[in-house]
Parts: C-alpha cells; sequence; structure tokens
C-alpha cells in the first residue's frame, strides 16, 4: 500500500493586498508612459574637428534629475517584491534628488515618505522633500544616516529602500524603458550612432552599471568613463581594486561621489575613471551656460570635464566619433553654491585656469 503523503497549504493570499499593489504598479508605470524621453542635446564644437558631444538632459523629468529613473525602478522593484505595503513608510537615507524623486512615487502611491539626512542639510532641500509629501529626519552625525534609516524601517514596520545596495539590480539593464537603450535609440540616426564613449558621474554607481552592462549585452565597442569628484572613494577603490576604500572628507559636488565603495558600483564594467578637480568641474558648467544657455549642477560640470579630456584625445590621433555625457539635474538648484563667488571663495576654489583652459580648447588652441 502506497503511503499516505499528507499535503500542507499555507496560504496568504490577500486579495485587498494584491488589488492595492496592481493599482501602485500601474501608477508607477503610467508616470513612465506620460513621461516623454528626454532630450538629446547636442554641444557645439568646430566641426573640422569631426567629433560630436551629446548630453542626455535628465533635468526634465518630473522630478527634475536623473534620479527620477533610479526611484522609479527602486518602487517598481521594492513593490513587486513585496517590501512596500499600504500605510507603511518607505525610507531612504538621502538628503538629495534621490529623496526628492522617491518621495514623488511614494506619493503617488499612497505611502507615507521619510527621508533620513544630516542636520546640517539646508532648508532649501528641504523643502524639495517636503514640497513632494516627505517627511525628513535630522541626524547629527552625519555618518549614521544609514543605521538611523534602517532602524525608523524596523520601528515602524516600513521599508528601508537602500539605495546605495539596490541601484544596480533594480534597473533591467538588458532593455526596458533604461537610459542605455534611451541614449542609443536617439543616436540611430546621427553621424556616429555609436559613441565611442559614454562619460558618467557616480553616486550609487547604478547608471554606470546600467550603461555598461547594457553596451556589453548589446555587443558594442563603446567605452564607458566614470568621472569622480574629489574626496570620493570610487576613484581609488577602482584604481586598486579596493572595494574597502575609503576617504575621510565627504564629496562637494552632491549626488556624487562617496566616502564608501558602495555595493551598486561595478568597477569591472566599466573601461576608465577620471579624477576631476572640483574646481574644473564648476568651470565646466559655467563654460555649458554660454555654450547652451542654461545652467546644470556641479556633477554634470565633473562628466563634462571628463568628457572634454577624451574629446581632447580623440583629436590628438585623429579620430572621429560621438561622445554622450549627461546632465544630471538644472543648475537652479545650486545657485547660492557652484554660481556663488562666495562659496567658491569659502572653499578655496579657483575655476579661473581651468575656466580658460576650456575656452582655449573649444577654440582649437594647442595645449
Amino acid at each position: 500500500m502506497a503511503p499516505v503523503i499528507e499535503t500542507i497549504d499555507i496560504d496568504r493570499y490577500d486579495p485587498e493586498y494584491r488589488a492595492w499593489l496592481r493599482e501602485a504598479v500601474a501608477k508607477v508605470q503610467a508616470d513612465a508612459n506620460r513621461s516623454a524621453d528626454t532630450h538629446l542635446l547636442t554641444v557645439p564644437l568646430p566641426s573640422e574637428w569631426g567629433i560630436d558631444l551629446y548630453l542626455k538632459d535628465e533635468s526634465t523629468h518630473p522630478t527634475g534629475s536623473l534620479k527620477h529613473r533610479l526611484a522609479r525602478s527602486l518602487f517598481l522593484y521594492a513593490l513587486c517584491n513585496g517590501w512596500i505595503r499600504p500605510g507603511l513608510p518607505v525610507i531612504e537615507a538621502s538628503s538629495g534628488s534621490t529623496a526628492v524623486s522617491e518621495a514623488y512615487f511614494a506619493k503617488l502611491v499612497g505611502v507615507p515618505f521619510v527621508a533620513v539626512m544630516a542636520k546640517s542639510t539646508s532648508r532649501a532641500k528641504i523643502e524639495l522633500i517636503e514640497f513632494q509629501g516627505g517627511q525628513c529626519l535630522l541626524v547629527d552625525n552625519p555618518c549614521e544616516v544609514y543605521e538611523a534609516a534602517e532602524k525608523l524601517a524596523a520601528e515602524t514596520g516600513g521599508h528601508y529602500m537602500d539605495q546605495f545596495t539596490y541601484a544596480e539590480r533594480a534597473t533591467d539593464w538588458r532593455g526596458n524603458n533604461n537610459i542605455a537603450e534611451s541614449i542609443f535609440r536617439q543616436m540611430e540616426r546621427e553621424p556616429h550612432p555609436d559613441p565611442a564613449w559614454v562619460v558618467v558621474t557616480a553616486g550609487t554607481g547604478g547608471t554606470s552599471a546600467t550603461i555598461a552592462r547594457y553596451i556589453h549585452y548589446t555587443g558594442r565597442a563603446t567605452g564607458v568613463c566614470v568621472a569622480d569628484p574629489e574626496n570620493s572613494a570610487f576613484f581609488p577603490g577602482w584604481r586598486d581594486g579596493d572595494p574597502s576604500a575609503s576617504t575621510e572628507r565627504g564629496s562637494r559636488i552632491e549626488g556624487i561621489g562617496r566616502q564608501r565603495v558602495e555595493p551598486s558600483f561595478v568597477p569591472g564594467a566599466i573601461d576608465r575613471m577620471t579624477r576631476v578637480p572640483d574646481a574644473a568641474a564648476v568651470a565646466s558648467i559655467r563654460v555649458l551656460e554660454r555654450l547652451l544657455g542654461r545652467r546644470a549642477g556641479g556633477s554634470t560640470g565633473t562628466g563634462l570635464w571628463a568628457a572634454f579630456r577624451i574629446i581632447r584625445e580623440m583629436r590628438e590621433r585623429g579620430e572621429r566619433g560621438s561622445v554622450v555625457g549627461l546632465i544630471c539635474d538644472p543648475g537652479e538648484r545650486y545657485v547660492d553654491k557652484y554660481y556663488s563667488a562666495d562659496w567658491l571663495a569659502s572653499e578655496g576654489l579657483d575655476i579661473a585656469p581651468y575656466e580658460a583652459e576650456l575656452n582655449g580648447f573649444l577654440r582649437g588652441d594647442p595645449r
């Protein structure tokens, strides 16, 4: 006689939650559907160079920055994993653009949002987050924001989004409305459709991971360069193959550069890193304003300086082709910082030599 095998069912299917989840995911996907793709702008260079420079303008997202894409991906990832629940808060360790964008999506799906940040965070940043419906928890020690966010999530039953861990895995890098797919689709009808280089910066490392993986997956020869500011651990970590690299001071360039190598930074996927002086980054956005008539943040300037270096090298080798960079966020958020003579003086930054070098480069002057 065959043995009797007892069947045991544990049924946790909750029709009310699943209906809420379907609606929440649909709302996040609808946001992407409503938003036209960001523009790919051309930066004027001398035509005889045969080199084209493009900047993908991520400042036109509903929350004004590249982080809108990241927040959308993080919310879809967390929702589909069952981590975000009705009525319970989403919590993030961020005082910048990620917090603004996550607050937007939290409001969209109807859950509370709390951004954990240092007490020294400017009132202007706090107001941007609060405008999107978020709350801010201020802590005395900036180094404790991660632990404070994790603790708050445990105490409230909410979800700690943890952008620095999940940024590289939340986005479908194979090509599902990601930034890499968008860049190459927009480049299809350009004179040099496959760029020689794509230049990005790193805050979490998620954007560089997504673009590099997509390039490898689609079999392109395009190189990926990560431009890194002063006081960031990413550059020494990549140079020395040391994932434990750290720095004593934080980055002056908001949104990029970290004091530790974050889990979402994928060093093996990228081809080149450039350490960019902060003064050079600020000089670059001043020059960009003259070229395009618009202001951008310091992270854009960091990437732009590295892009100009690559273009100089291409010219010296007699190469033609294209280079793509990013406008990460608008400069209006930094009028009292990167565009302020007082702030530059307080930080001891002299941008004049770098501006002169860039202006000479764009005129075609020899080095």
